[in-house]
């Protein structure tokens, strides 16, 4: 028997195989979940509809996936739409992974104090508005005992350069995730967040994740970066029964980073590399 057995639920956020939505989705559906999902519009004159067909490519031969829709979480009648949707395939729902972010490249591009109002606005509203706005969307549907499960970083909890404005998007987010832990825990849904350790998505490649893998290894006290399959199956564990009194928590998988106050046993190699010879 799997976890989800009888469970169905939302996942928005896959853009292709690598992502950290599709690694958690894979698990759920392995475990019985039923899933639909949305990917980011096609431009109108984008023949090759390549943002659906990614999504699409990864739901080949997938008997749990039932659904594929668009979605613009900037528009209400997007959202609106995919719970029509929902409700005319799933009735209710027991789970909805959230895992959105997105800011311009030239605002992330920039020191944190550069950023423009337009990009912070952009960024602020894609990736910590909308799980508000789905959230409260969704509502009608969640069953009792259902869950929400947004995806956060390490740098909305301490500064990471580089990260900039995305870092204060999180932090955003980490606050959200705790008022709707109570808002909805009235009708029993839990809402948590997982926080990464730098992973390569499509995401992470404009975060310069290969510079942060490096310092991870270093780092943590596992001395390794996470898996894909690690935080699939944490983000799993977070949508699923097993984690019921769990709500309004950011659990970390990042091989033990965000515990360190100083670089540990990196220190010892750097300090023997500065001895004179």
């Amino acid at each position: 028997m799997g976890w989800f057995d009888g469970k169905k639920g939302l996942i928005l956020g896959v853009a292709n195989d690598r992502s950290i939505a599709w690694a958690v989705a894979q698990e759920v559906m392995a475990q019985g979940g039923l899933c639909g999902f949305t990917h980011l519009p096609d431009r109108p004159d984008d023949e090759k509809q390549k943002n659906r067909r990614r999504v699409a490519k990864c739901l080949e031969n997938q008997p749990n996936a039932r659904f594929l829709v668009p979605l613009d979480v900037q528009k209400d009648e997007d959202i609106a739409q995919l719970m029509h949707k929902t409700a005319e395939e799933f009735g209710k729902i027991d789970f909805l992974l959230h895992s959105i972010a997105f800011a311009d490249r030239e605002d992330l591009s920039r020191a944190t104090i550069d950023t423009s109002r337009s990009g912070f606005h952009l960024a602020m509203d894609v990736s910590v508005y909308s799980l508000l706005a789905v959230a409260r969307a969704a509502r009608p549907l969640l069953n009792p005992g259902a869950s929400i499960l947004t995806m956060t970083y390490f740098g909305g909890e301490k500064c990471v350069p580089g990260y900039n404005v995305m870092g204060i998007c999180k932090a955003a987010l980490d606050a959200c995730v705790r008022y709707l832990a109570f808002d909805l825990g009235s009708q029993a849904v839990r809402v948590n967040a997982i926080s990464a350790g730098p992973l390569k998505t499509l995401a992470g490649s404009a975060a310069g994740v290969g510079e942060m893998q490096f310092l991870y290894e270093k780092i943590a006290p596992l001395q390794r970066n996470v898996t894909h399959e690690e935080v699939g199956r944490a983000g799993a564990f977070l949508l699923s029964s097993y984690s019921d009194g769990i709500t309004g928590e950011i659990l970390h998988v990042d091989a033990g980073y965000n515990i360190m106050g100083t670089p540990g046993r990196w220190l010892e190699e750097l300090k023997g590399a500065a001895k004179p010879s």
